[in-house]
């Protein structure tokens, strides 16, 4: 598990209900390694943007800002992206059927639920490789 480079990040994972919080983790865990395998991304800057904690391209800004959170109305939690990006209309249109979405702005999840990692892969490569794309 990558360690928190930022303490206020640090605090609000830890902030986070235990069952909430594996699942924000392995997320986490999950953007990081996309972004170590991707062509282009290098090193990402992990930082709180409203209060969420929010992954950025900062070096190579070869992409859209990620950021995790819980679901405000909900037991879940979601990944968002820009909301003009457009990744998650495209999203929507790879994958009609294997995630729920949130307007243009994110994808959710249930606490419970099997990630359907390939796709979600997939989906965090477009956002860290957003601009490289529009170049």
């Amino acid at each position: 598990m990558k360690r928190f480079a930022d303490p206020a990040v640090a605090a609000v994972f830890k902030a986070y209900p235990a069952e909430l919080r594996r699942s924000l983790l392995a997320l986490r865990a999950l953007v990081f390694d996309v972004a170590a395998v991707t062509e282009g991304v290098g090193r990402l800057t992990e930082t709180l943007k409203w209060g969420q904690p929010s992954y950025l391209t900062e070096k190579t800004k070869s992409g859209t800002t990620i950021r995790i959170d819980r679901l405000k109305k909900a037991g879940g939690y979601g990944l968002y992206v820009h909301c003009q990006s457009g990744l998650v209309p495209k999203y929507r249109e790879l994958y009609p059927d294997t995630f729920r979405y949130e307007g243009k702005r994110a994808i959710l999840f249930d606490i419970d639920e099997k990630v359907p990692l390939a796709e979600l892969r997939h989906c965090i490569g477009l956002a860290l490789t957003f601009h490289l794309r529009a170049k």
